[in-house]
């Protein structure tokens, strides 16, 4: 198997619900109208709790200063594993059950945090820019390592690294972070970037409106259900993963002829106040 590092030198950043009012401009710029930008890597992603941004610097150049937003320090780098060759979108599906435990668990032993995107396409891992030589010493035993630069894969090895960096000790690793696992369903979808305008309309409603208010005799919150939307345009190809709730309230069906093609899934959580960068 071969681990492709990006070129992107990302920013993850979280927006308070009631900030995204100011933010709105720049992310329909980013999502919409991306050939006016220079970014190639955006992912928008709605939970109950906040919008969370996950960009490449010259998108992240498209967002305001605001007391809403708050940015992770560190630049993160994506990674990719791709299965015979080929980039993300020609090659077979690795998994996230395969990438656990021939990717994260690895760091993890090694103390390194990553951070996942899943898209339509393909599974992201996320790591800090700063651990990318131990992250490569790590992996190389088990993965050919390439890298993108300037549009071209080389061999990563050639970039000179991993010099110097030896494996630390192995230690114990606890689990930290219990797990929930809500009750609804999620649909993976992708979206032909020729007919976004299409569907534009509807996706803005879907991102900045379809969470207010609730739905009639809805007496609270069903800790069980999660509301969940992520929108994600990454080097030309568009994913969309969503909630079933939302799917049907906001009749998302009706752009059928426009997907690409649909998965459905159950998930796996980590509850909010447990969550780090």
């Amino acid at each position: 198997m071969e681990l492709h590092i990006l070129e992107h030198s990302l920013k993850v950043a979280s927006i308070e619900k009631e900030g995204i009012q100011i933010c709105t401009h720049g992310l329909i710029k980013l999502a919409f109208l991306a050939s006016k930008t220079r970014c190639k890597f955006f992912s928008l992603t709605e939970t109950p709790e906040d919008y969370t941004i996950i960009v490449d610097e010259e998108g992240f150049k498209e967002l305001p200063q605001s007391e809403h937003i708050s940015v992770a320090d560190a630049t993160w780098l994506a990674l990719n594993v791709v299965s015979g060759g080929g980039n993300a979108s020609s090659s077979q599906p690795i998994g996230v059950t395969k990438i656990a435990k021939s990717v994260i668990a690895p760091l993890a032993d090694h103390n390194i945090s990553v951070f996942m995107l899943s898209t339509y396409q393909t599974d992201f891992i996320l790591v800090r820019e700063r651990d990318l030589p131990m992250v490569m010493h790590t992996l190389s035993s088990e993965f050919t390592l390439l890298r993108v630069v300037n549009g071209e894969t080389v061999a990563a090895h050639n970039l000179g690294v991993t010099n110097g960096f030896v494996k630390p000790k192995l230690v114990p690793r606890p689990i930290i972070h219990p797990l929930s696992s809500p009750s609804n369903m999620f649909c993976v979808t992708s979206l032909d970037p020729d007919t976004l305008p299409s569907v534009a309309t509807l996706l803005m409603d879907v991102m900045f409106y379809s969470g207010g208010p609730k739905e009639p005799g809805a007496s609270g919150e069903d800790s069980s259900h999660i509301r969940f939307f992520s929108f994600s345009l990454i080097e030309g190809y568009i994913s969309l993963v969503m909630d079933e709730q939302t799917t049907q309230r906001t009749s998302f069906t009706s752009a059928l002829p426009w997907i690409q093609g649909s998965r459905h899934f159950t998930t796996w959580s980590l509850p909010a106040k447990n969550k780090s960068l």
